[in-house]
């Protein structure tokens, strides 16, 4: 009895220590998920308006623009309080530099989706564009990974949907971050 003990002691031991060593790397790596801040949200988004602003100016003639909920890019109907929230941003940005923008969330004909914001539809973009003398729309997408949010901030002509300008960002995925996101 005490041969089979003493045969099997150093694997036991081995094993006792492989799950305390595992067991603490993954308490290490929710405290890291858990240390991970939120980046501002309202100078990326800022930044962006400025940059499609920037990009497109040449191009831009007068006339109003419309945003568009920014959409999940693995889903493109649905969007989130974080869509929305950075379409509303960039809007407001384009305002306070000068340019018309529509706010589409007091229209009442435009597609609405519960708790997803608002998606434009093909069919009644035209006209649409054509009531409020709309040259562009803002519009977006945002990618969900662990530990960032991809974003993606376009605007596009209205006549001919040519890319007029578009910027790249990203955002750490902190608390406030994913409660956004998954709502």
């Amino acid at each position: 009895m005490k041969s089979i003990f003493l045969k099997h002691f150093p694997t036991a031991v081995l094993a006792v220590i492989a799950g305390i060593a595992l067991s603490g790397c993954e308490t290490l790596i929710q405290l890291q998920d858990r240390d991970v801040k939120d980046s501002n949200i309202l100078s990326a988004t800022h930044e962006a308006a400025r940059q499609l602003i920037k990009q497109s100016k040449q191009r831009l003639e007068d006339g109003q623009l419309i945003a568009a909920s920014f959409a999940n890019i693995d889903d493109l109907e649905k969007s989130s309080t974080f869509g929305r929230m950075i379409a509303q941003q960039i809007a407001s940005e384009f305002s306070k530099q000068g340019y018309e923008v529509v706010e589409l969330l007091l229209r009442g004909d435009i597609y609405i989706s519960k708790g997803e914001g608002e998606f434009l539809l093909s069919r009644n973009l035209k006209n649409l564009f054509a009531e409020h003398d709309a040259q562009a729309v803002i519009v977006g997408t945002y990618a969900v990974g662990s530990k960032k949010v991809y974003v993606t901030s376009k605007l596009v002509h209205a006549d001919d949907s040519i890319v007029l300008g578009s910027h790249n960002f990203d955002l750490s995925l902190g608390p406030d971050l994913r409660t956004l996101v998954n709502r």
